[in-house]
């Protein structure tokens, strides 16, 4: 019977698309590098990748220079030199949020002993209690 692609056939051996390779082998590979080694590789590669982009910034650069003086282009047509915008070009516009408005937090009725009521939800105790004694409810309005 036929073994498929990556199926181990004997011990030690398996089968990939490029024929049979020993396990020992395929243990050999760069999988098989410490931590220490793979940080070195990874702060080289980093220092690399550090040293084309500043090559890369340098040529964009020059490329942005040449443009500004070939357009006389200034700071503020950039957008640039904390000079502040205009309104947001027409084009695509944001939606309106939809749902209720988040309500106002706001005191609206307090006594002499500084108890409070936003006038939301049921009075509290203390504005019942006042209510029941003959108080107006005007007479807490902040």
């Amino acid at each position: 019977m036929r073994s498929g692609l990556g199926v181990r056939r004997k011990v030690g051996h398996i089968k990939n698309r490029h024929g049979r390779r020993r396990l020992s082998q395929l243990m050999e590979t760069p999988m098989s590098k410490t931590l220490a080694q793979l940080k070195k590789e990874i702060a080289n590669l980093t220092r690399e990748a550090e040293k084309l982009q500043r090559k890369e910034i340098e040529g964009v650069v020059v490329r942005i220079k040449e443009a500004i003086e070939a357009y006389g282009l200034t700071a503020a047509d950039l957008g640039l030199g904390g000079a502040k915008r205009g309104p947001k070009a027409a084009g695509k516009k944001v939606a309106a949020k939809r749902g209720r408005k988040k309500a106002d937090g706001a005191v609206k009725f307090r006594d002499e002993n500084g108890n409070v009521w936003g006038g939301r939800g049921p009075r509290p105790k203390w504005l019942r209690d006042a209510l029941a004694a003959g108080k107006q409810l005007t007479d807490f309005a902040v």
